[in-house]
C-alpha cells in the first residue's frame, strides 16, 4: 500500500512538472476561434514554403491562456529534408530584448534603481558622453565627423529602455567617413570574443549619434541594459536569465547557445535571395552551437515557440505564470504603455555581418513604444487588425510575437529567414481573422 502511495505521489509530481512546461491545448472553438478560418493560415504558410520563400516554421496562437493553434510546416533544414518539429529551436535575435527588459524590471522592482537614474551612476564609463556633429564631404560625398559637442544631459535608464538614448546600430562616422562602431568591433549580432563589460566600454568611447531623449533610434541600448543587470545583480547576463527567468518559467530550451544534445532540433538559417532563399554560410550556422563570450542584451538568444509562448503568457497574465510571479501587474502595465509620445523617429538601418543593409520604419505607423515593445495606438491609427494596446516585437530572422490584452491573445511565429519583414505580418493578419466570438 505504501509503495502504491509513493508511486502515485511520484506520478503526480512528474505530471505537474510536465504540465507546467506546456500550455493547455484546446479546440479553436473553445476559445472563440474558427477552425475553418485557421486553415487559411496553414495554407498561406505552406504556400510560402512551396514557392521557396521559406524553409519552414512553427506558428502558435493562444487565447485565454490556452493554445488553439500549434503547427509546424516545411523543413528545419531544407537541403537535408529534415521536417520541421513543433519543438525546433530558433535564433530569436531581437526578441532577446523583451527578456532583457523583464530582467531590468525585476531589478527595478527590488529597488536597485529608478528609471530616471542616469545609467552612469552604475556604469561610470557613460558619465561624460559627447554627441557627434557630422557633415558631408564635398569631394567624396561621405558623411564625416566634423566635431563633437557635450551631451546636454545624462542618458537615463528610461532612455535605454525606450531607445531614446542617443545610440543607434550604425554609430557615428569618423573624420575619414568610416563607421566607428565597426572599427571598434561592435556588431549587432554579437559573435565577439570579449565579454559584455568590454563591449559596453568600447561603446562608451564613441560619441552619441543624437542628444539623449530627443529621438527614437533602434540601438545598442539593450546591450547597455544587459550590462546594468550584470552590475547590480552580481551575475553574468546568462546566469541572471537562467536563474530569474528561464528556470522559474520552465523555458528549458531557451539560452544563448544550443547544447550538442539538442543540435538535431536547431533550425537552419537562410538568407533572402532573388530566387527565394539560400542557405546562410557555415559560420552563421555555427554560432548557435557554441557558448559565446559575449552575452548581449539586445540579441543572441535561442528559443522554441512553446518556450516563448510561456514567456509572453507571463506578461499577458500581469507578470505571473503557473503560480510563479516574476513581475507585479503595475510594472507590466508600465512596460506595455506607450511612452514615446510625439518624439520623432529615425529610420532603422540594420545589417548582419557583411550582408546588405535593410531600412525599416520602426515602430510601424500607428504604433508607439513602451519598454522595448511596439504598442498599438488602435486600428484607426495602424490601419491593420488588432486592438489598441496590443504590443509586440520581432527578430532579425523573421521571428515575431504579439500580446493582445483586450483579446487575451498571444501569437508566436518562429522562422529562420534573415530580414523577413512580411511573413510575421501575414501570420498575424490571418490569426486575427480567425476570431469569431469573444
Amino acid at each position: 500500500m505504501r509503495q502504491g502511495v509513493r508511486l502515485c505521489v511520484v506520478l503526480v509530481a512528474l505530471l505537474t512538472t510536465l504540465y507546467a512546461q506546456v500550455l493547455p491545448q484546446v479546440a479553436p472553438g473553445d476559445v472563440g476561434l474558427s477552425q475553418e478560418r485557421l486553415q487559411r493560415l496553414k495554407a498561406a504558410m505552406e504556400a510560402e514554403v512551396a514557392q521557396n520563400r521559406l524553409a519552414g516554421g512553427v506558428g502558435l496562437i493562444a487565447r485565454k491562456g490556452k493554445i488553439a493553434y500549434l503547427e509546424a510546416f516545411g523543413a528545419s533544414d531544407k537541403e537535408a529534408r529534415t521536417p520541421m518539429r513543433k519543438d525546433t529551436i530558433f535564433r530569436i535575435f531581437s526578441m532577446t530584448k523583451a527578456v532583457t527588459a523583464v530582467a531590468v524590471m525585476i531589478e527595478y522592482e527590488e529597488g536597485r534603481f529608478s528609471l530616471a537614474d542616469p545609467v552612469s551612476r552604475y556604469l561610470p564609463e557613460f558619465a561624460t558622453m559627447r554627441v557627434a556633429v557630422e557633415r558631408t564631404d564635398l569631394v567624396t560625398g561621405k558623411r564625416v565627423l566634423s566635431h563633437s559637442v557635450p551631451a546636454e544631459r545624462q542618458i537615463s535608464i528610461l532612455d535605454l529602455l525606450r531607445h531614446t538614448s542617443g545610440f543607434n546600430y550604425e554609430g557615428p562616422h569618423d573624420e575619414k567617413g568610416n563607421l566607428m562602431y565597426q572599427a571598434q568591433g561592435l556588431a549587432a549580432a554579437g559573435g565577439n570574443d570579449f565579454p559584455l563589460a568590454e563591449f559596453v566600454k568600447r561603446l562608451a568611447q564613441a560619441p552619441l549619434v543624437h542628444q539623449p531623449g530627443t529621438i527614437w533610434d533602434y540601438s545598442f541600448s539593450m546591450d547597455v541594459l544587459g550590462r546594468l543587470v550584470e552590475v547590480v545583480s552580481g551575475r553574468t547576463l546568462d546566469q541572471f536569465f537562467a536563474e530569474r527567468i528561464f528556470t522559474p518559467l520552465r523555458m528549458d530550451d531557451t539560452g544563448f547557445y544550443v547544447p550538442e544534445q539538442k543540435w538535431n532540433r536547431l533550425a537552419t538559417l537562410y538568407n533572402p535571395s532573388r530566387d527565394g532563399i539560400t542557405r546562410a554560410d557555415d559560420g552563421a550556422q555555427a554560432t548557435a552551437r557554441r557558448k559565446p563570450a559575449l552575452f548581449m542584451g539586445g540579441a543572441g538568444l535561442m528559443s522554441t515557440a512553446m518556450d516563448y509562448a510561456r514567456f509572453t503568457h507571463m506578461l499577458l497574465n500581469g507578470g505571473e505564470l503557473d503560480g510563479v510571479r516574476l513581475l507585479g501587474p503595475k510594472t507590466v502595465e508600465l512596460m506595455r504603455s506607450d511612452l514615446l509620445g510625439d518624439l520623432p523617429r529615425a529610420l532603422t538601418r540594420l545589417a548582419v555581418g557583411d550582408g546588405p543593409v535593410v531600412t525599416a520604419q520602426l515602430p510601424p505607423p500607428g504604433y508607439g513604444f513602451g519598454l522595448t515593445f511596439a504598442v498599438s495606438r488602435g486600428p484607426d491609427q495602424t490601419a491593420s487588425v488588432g486592438s489598441k494596446g496590443e504590443y509586440n516585437w520581432a527578430g532579425a530572422a523573421g521571428t515575431t510575437f504579439w500580446i493582445d490584452p483586450q483579446e487575451q491573445m498571444v501569437g508566436v511565429l518562429m522562422i529562420q529567414k534573415m530580414f523577413d519583414l512580411t511573413t510575421g505580418t501575414k501570420f498575424k493578419q490571418l490569426a486575427y481573422q480567425a476570431i469569431v466570438s469573444p
